[in-house]
């Protein structure tokens, strides 16, 4: 079906575990459990990997996608905008195991496109003269003030799309797109975790929102959707 250099961007998940190093900073997609690469976070959470910092909206829920990460121990640092939807994080960090950096959702997702797009940073009136705003650049332009935001890179991109074509073009399902178009740009390396793979040609042009370009590796997930949930298969088949 696939041709041998296509063949080198299809891996099993279990190989993500040679991408990715102690200490890495990954970019997860995701807005709660929903376009969330749960089999990709299944694999890390099962390692030894450890010191890592997560840059991602929330961190799923307890026990729940980015959560098992927290309760594997793999985290050193979380970066995202909506901490609350998983009281073991706010735990976690109470109890001095979890470093968490507070960024609003827009500024979160427009540092990560600036990182992306080789911005160094941008200025914003968001979180001027609260404590999120605290020691960071105030600027004056044009009479109004802003402060720098700087631009948010990742070692590694954990991505999840609906579709993949065999060249690694991505569709995703409405609103699961969230955050990872953005972050298919900002990394170093980009992994997509799919629900299907299809033949090159058969995506409609209008339908693939990041291009292949961006995609590094494609893993099949091994969740499957029932009654709109994602639960694990039985087999990644």
């Amino acid at each position: 079906m696939f041709g041998g250099d296509i063949l080198k961007k299809f891996i099993q998940s279990s190989d993500i575990l040679k991408l990715i190093k102690d200490g890495d900073t990954l970019l997860v997609g995701g807005f709660g459990l929903s376009g969330t690469p749960l089999t990709l976070i299944d694999e890390i959470a099962s390692s030894s990997l450890k010191n890592l910092t997560v840059v991602s909206n929330n961190l799923g829920e307890p026990g729940k996608g980015l959560g098992k990460l927290l309760l594997s121990g793999c985290l050193k640092k979380a970066v995202g905008s909506y901490f609350t939807t998983n009281r073991d994080a706010i735990k976690a960090w109470k109890e001095g195991h979890l470093e968490i950096e507070l960024i609003p959702q827009g500024t979160l997702v427009e540092a990560i496109r600036c990182g992306g797009a080789g911005i160094g940073g941008f200025y914003t009136k968001t979180a001027l003269g609260t404590k999120i705003g605290e020691g960071k650049e105030v600027k004056e332009i044009d009479g109004e003030k802003y402060i720098l935001e700087k631009a948010i890179k990742g070692d590694v991109s954990l991505i999840k799309a609906m579709k993949a074509d065999t060249l690694g073009n991505l569709v995703y399902e409405y609103t699961a797109r969230n955050f990872n178009p953005v972050m298919a740009t900002a990394s170093k390396i980009v992994i997509a975790e799919v629900d299907e793979i299809v033949e090159a040609g058969t995506l409609s042009p209008y339908e693939i929102v990041t291009p292949h370009v961006y995609v590094d590796y494609v893993v099949a997930s091994h969740y499957v959707k029932v009654g709109g949930v994602y639960v694990e298969s039985i087999s990644p088949d």
